[in-house]
């Protein structure tokens, strides 16, 4: 738990970026991470998620055990990604570098960037429908462009302002939206059970064709929900102490995720009473403005509610690490602040440009999707050498980079390892191609598997086996070893012999500024 969670700390502008956190400000545990991650959850952007299912036919039992299946196997896949910062003190794209080189860092980055743009843009967007949508039906508030663009402003100002203060206030806010929003959800419970039919028989049932590939791209929908926090959880994490008990934060991080079940059943349940009673609103794919369309009056207000602390906690959890991130791939340029004010406001024209100028709003939806397809990859194989090095890591030497000097254990070649790289890159581009989503992005192998998105377990399935190939048939130095590890005897020591074994001391010399 925060321990220093005063009022000054709270109001203190944060001044870690991705540098290694000392020991006596490691005042976080495991409880603050699972609060970080399931109030980044708790939001109507999940229960956008949880409505998928009724969108693709399924009934509300086949619905449940889609989501169940797919939040359980995410979850699982996510939560050695909550070690990495509590091992090297940083975010979890620098602690990359030890198995894509210090310079090949630079993939998580960008990844998580698009990654975290995509889903503040959804969650700005979706929050401010809901709660202008909302205040339409309780006060009379005009659904007009401007009474949007003030919504999406006002919600994409106030997570602005929270990034910039950091850790701690953000910690505060989430510690208020964990509860607020899951006692709202809950009160859904209360508006919507006397509508609710748990035997909704949706439009494909077991046995008929296409009931297949609704189910597993209903459980592919919510899988992506968990998998999408995997480049952020080392922002958070690496506040936690690095002796606190490694099972204590994997479970953390699945427990946050299975939390996420309320959100998620909320708008399974709900959209199944729209399917019913307001069935033009699922043709049209507006969940949102179904769910306005069917509450009942006094639930308006817990709609708006969840709408500003929903919007908050989201948005926050993606725009800080965005920000902390940029400041390690522009070190000498930008500071965590000054990075933070550039991606949001970047952030919050491309809300507006998106929302009012272009329609992006369905292709950030699939542009989402397609990150995370070319995020999972990545994951696996920083799990996998998570594994292999038997969670040894040299926090100093992954700081390389952002201090602009060469060497270090993971300097490979030239801050580049073509393992993980190797492994990556055909990995994501076959993903890519079994994409299938039906009226937005079908990959070119997309119909191979008879309509069935296969995209998630094929790109999993393809980096694990490629990158335990190229490091059976390519050893990595044996400096990336532990002392002791079998695989490090016999290695000379770094001033001994840098050059012959590959290996140059950190700060032997300077690279050119970035």
């Amino acid at each position: 738990m925060m321990h220093n969670n005063n009022d000054n700390s709270l109001t203190r502008i944060e001044t870690n970026g991705v540098e290694q956190i000392p020991d006596h400000e490691r005042t976080a545990g495991p409880t603050d991470l699972f609060r970080l991650i399931f109030g980044g959850a708790n939001t109507f952007a999940t229960a956008v998620l949880g409505s998928f299912p009724v969108l693709f036919g399924l009934s509300f039992q086949a619905g449940v055990w889609a989501i169940v299946l797919g939040v359980v196997l995410g979850s699982i896949i996510l939560a050695p990604m909550g070690l990495f910062g509590p091992l090297n003190g940083t975010n979890n794209a620098v602690s990359s570098g030890a198995h894509f080189g210090v310079h090949g860092r630079i993939v998580g980055s960008f990844l998580s960037l698009l990654t975290a743009i995509a889903f503040f843009s959804l969650s700005v967007w979706s929050s401010g429908d809901a709660l202008i949508g909302g205040a339409k039906r309780l006060i009379g508030v005009p659904e007009t462009d401007l009474s949007l663009g003030l919504a999406y402003g006002l919600f994409a100002l106030l997570v602005l302002t929270v990034c910039i203060y950091g850790f701690r206030f953000m910690l505060w806010v989430n510690r208020i939206a964990v509860w607020a929003a899951s006692l709202l959800f809950l009160l859904g419970i209360v508006a919507f059970a006397p509508t609710f039919d748990s035997q909704f028989a949706g439009t494909v049932g077991l046995g008929q064709p296409g009931f297949w590939a609704a189910f597993i791209g209903a459980a592919l929908v919510a899988m992506s929900n968990p998998i999408s926090f995997g480049a952020f959880l080392g922002d958070w994490s690496r506040y936690i102490p690095r002796n606190t008990p490694k099972r204590r934060i994997m479970l953390a991080v699945i427990a946050a995720q299975l939390a996420t079940l309320i959100p998620f059943l909320f708008g399974l349940a709900t959209a199944t009473i729209v399917a019913i009673k307001a069935p033009d609103y699922i043709a049209a794919n507006n969940y949102v403005g179904g769910l306005l369309a069917v509450s009942p009056v006094w639930f308006f207000l817990p709609v708006c509610l969840i709408a500003v602390i929903g919007g908050m906690s989201t948005g926050t959890t993606a725009l800080y690490g965005t920000g902390l991130d940029m400041s390690s791939v522009f070190p000498r340029v930008l500071s965590r602040v000054k990075a933070t004010l550039l991606i949001g406001v970047l952030s919050i024209a491309f809300i507006f440009i998106g929302r009012f100028a272009a329609n992006l709003v369905q292709s950030v939806s699939t542009f989402a999707v397609l990150i995370i397809t070319c995020t999972t990859p990545w994951m696996v194989i920083m799990i996998i050498g998570l594994l292999v090095r038997r969670g040894f890591y040299c926090p100093d030497d992954l700081q390389v980079f952002t201090r602009g000097e060469t060497g270090g254990r993971y300097w490979f070649t030239h801050g580049w390892n073509w393992r993980g790289l190797g492994a990556w890159i055909p990995s994501a581009l076959v993903g890519l191609c079994f994409v299938n989503l039906p009226g937005q992005f079908v990959g070119p192998l997309g119909e191979l598997a008879g309509g069935i998105d296969i995209s998630l377990p094929v790109t999993l399935g393809l980096a694990s086996v490629i990158y335990l190939v190229l490091l059976g048939l390519f050893p990595e130095p044996a400096q990336v070893y532990g002392p002791d590890d079998p695989r490090s005897k016999g290695s000379v020591s770094p001033s001994a012999e840098p050059v012959a074994r590959g290996f140059i001391p950190a700060g032997a010399r300077s690279a050119p500024k970035p």
